[in-house]
Parts: structure tokens; sequence; C-alpha cells
């Protein structure tokens, strides 16, 4: 622990997941900033020193192929993008590994998409991946694969689907799936502050944001610059995934130098989100990594089954059907108001659902049928 720290618990991990942002990486201009870069190199081969596991989780990798492509500005069609994603993705790694290996460290490049989440053996395939490079003392570099990744194509065209949207969500589902004691979020702003400070110069910096059952009411803006997708809404919702999990967060500001320094000696900079008690891996699974098939609408008997006596969902309980699942597919759990109550993993598919739903005027033991059983879900209110 270091002298004086006023964040032990930030100093105290031992694998930590930093997240850089592509407005990190860049200046103001849009040309590619490596001072900010090995800076962040700098502090990953102190850590290493210090024997902690560092996890790289980095944006940029658009920017940098638009500007080896002679564009003149980040495009926004998908296609031009993922031209952009494959040649920057290359230019990435290797500026890290250049970075990196003058510090005598090895790293891996790691793409992914949210499909390697929603199949839970591939979803353990990688995290085995991920801990036999930390185990090497290798530092993976992470990033949603852009080049070939339709997901994000499907969510524009409004299907519904949950998606990484941008590298902060991958990087809470990365510090998830491996027990991270820490997160850093890297950005271009100081941390969270109580309004947006660019509509308000008066808004002051939160220090701490603990989460609470209920929603935060810390005011927060939507997408960030065309060069990068997150904004601070999807760092808060972010973080709230990796403090569920067990995971301290800090998101602060990666363009002052020497500030990740300060971040990891457990200095009062950016905005510290402490953990809350950790989900089970499996729960962590169905409550953040899966993008969810399908809903089954509940009646109030069925809500107050799940939320007071722990109990299985029978088909009884389930008014309506959405989707088209499988058996084993994570379905989301609604109110008779519509609220997503939790998910689940549903025990058939969904014709099957149906059938058991339509029938049971004629056949009352239908309802009897458990369609998610107690330990394949999780409830809102334990995430």
């Amino acid at each position: 622990m270091e002298p004086g720290a006023v964040r032990p618990e930030v100093t105290a991990a031992q694998r930590i997941v930093i997240k850089v942002g592509t407005r990190v990486l860049t200046h103001d201009h849009g040309g590619l900033a490596l001072t900010h870069l090995f800076s962040i190199v700098e502090a990953i081969g102190s850590l290493r020193r210090q024997g902690k596991e560092v996890l790289l989780v980095s944006s940029g990798a658009v920017g940098l192929g638009a500007e080896a492509l002679g564009l003149g500005q980040i495009p926004t069609d998908t296609v031009t993008r993922q031209a952009c994603a494959a040649v920057g993705q290359t230019r990435l790694v290797d500026l890290y590994k250049e970075g990196l290996s003058h510090l005598g460290l090895t790293c891996g490049q790691i793409l992914v998409t949210q499909s390697d989440f929603d199949d839970r053996g591939r979803y353990l395939n990688l995290r085995a991946t991920l801990q036999a490079l930390l185990e090497r003392g290798v530092v993976p570099v992470i990033n949603e694969n852009d080049a070939v990744s339709t997901e994000e194509i499907a969510f524009f065209e409004g299907d519904g689907r949950r998606v990484f949207g941008d590298n902060d969500r991958l990087s809470a589902l990365v510090a998830s799936k491996l027990a991270a004691d820490l997160l850093v979020l890297l950005t271009d702003v100081e941390g969270v502050f109580e309004r947006d400070p660019r509509r308000d110069a008066t808004a002051g910096l939160i220090h701490r944001l603990d989460f609470d059952e209920e929603p935060t009411s810390v005011e927060v803006g939507g997408a960030g610059s065309a060069a990068g997708r997150g904004g601070m809404r999807s760092k808060m919702e972010a973080a709230r995934v990796a403090a569920f999990a067990g995971c301290h967060v800090v998101i602060a500001t990666g363009r002052r130098p020497g500030l990740l320094p300060a971040i990891l000696a457990g200095d009062d900079v950016g905005t510290w989100v402490p953990a809350r008690p950790g989900l089970t891996a499996r729960e962590r699974w169905l409550a953040y990594a899966t993008t969810p098939r399908g809903a089954l609408h509940l009646d109030e008997g069925a809500v107050a089954a799940l939320v007071d006596r722990n109990a299985s969902l029978l088909a009884a309980g389930v008014t309506r059907i959405d989707g088209t699942f499988r058996r084993g597919d994570v379905v989301e759990l609604l109110t008779p108001e519509g609220g997503v109550l939790g998910r689940g993993r549903v025990h058939c598919d969904a014709k099957t659902a149906h059938g058991w739903i339509d029938g049971l005027d004629t056949d009352r033991r239908r309802g009897n049928r458990a369609l998610v059983r107690r330990d394949q879900m999780v409830l809102e209110r334990c995430r």
C-alpha cells in the first residue's frame, strides 16, 4: 500500500484492466498522441515490475486506419469503418508491441465480438486463453473485432440487440470475466461530474460514486466524439457492470501526464466507483455478457414468486412470449408493466414454450413446467 493513499483498495489491486479511449490516443486535430500512448505503456511496465497483472483494452484502431488511408475524417458508414479497423488494428498493436518490448514485456492481441460472449462455451474458452496469457507474463491487448463484426450493423438497424457499441462495455466484461480487482477507464475528461461540464462550468467533479440499488441520479451525456463511439453514459454503464462484479473502477483523464501512476498509487484523482458484493461467474454471464434472444412477460404472481420465494419460473406465470429462442438461450424476464425483472436461460425452445402456454386451458399440468429454473436466472435487484 502506498503511504498516504486515500484509496487503499485501488492500490491493493493485483489484476488490473486499463481501457484507453480513442480521445486519449489522439490530439484535438486528430493526429496520434504518441506521448499519451507511451506514458500508458510506461505505467503498465511499472505495474508489471510490481508483480501485478495487466490487461489492456484499447480503442483507436479506426482512427489510425483512417489516418493511414488518407481519409480526412472518421467514416460513418460501416463498411468503410471496418476497412479502417482492419488497417488500424495492426498499426495499433504494433505501437503497443514496440513500446512494451523496450521494457522487456510481450503483448498478445485478442480480437472479440459479442457472439464470443453469447455462447457460454466460447466465453469460458476466451477466459481460459486470457488466463493462460497472464500466467505467462503476457500483456493482452484486447479490442472488438470491428473489421468483421456485424453486431453493430444490427444494432443501428434497430433490432434491439445489445452489442458492445464501444470498448467501455467490453472492458467491463473483461474485468468481470477475469475477476479483476480494478478497472481504469481513461478518457478525455477528468471524471464524472455532477452535471455536464460542457454546459455548466460550475459542475463539480464527483470523487466517489457509490451505486445503490436505485439508478444513479448523476447527469450523463450521450455518445462521444466522431472518432470514438463511447461517452460518459457508456462509461457509467461499464462502471456499474464492473462494480457489481466485485471490481473497483476509476474513471479519469488519460491526457494528463503522470495521472495514471497517481490513480494506481491510490491518489484522489478522477472518480472512484467502489466494488459491490460480487456475483458468481454464472450470474455475471447471465446478467451482462449475453445478448437476450427473447422475452417472457410475467404476471404479478410469477414476479412475487421469483422475488419473494426464490422460485423457478413456471409456465403458468407467463402471459406472453416474444422472440425465437432455443433451449439454453438467455431471455429477459419482464414485469406486467414491461420493466426488466431479470434474465434467465430457458429450459425449452420458443415453440415448446408457446405450446405449454397455449395448452394451459386443457391441461393444467403444463402450468407446473419450469420455463426458467431458479439456478439459471439472475434478477435486477441482485445486479
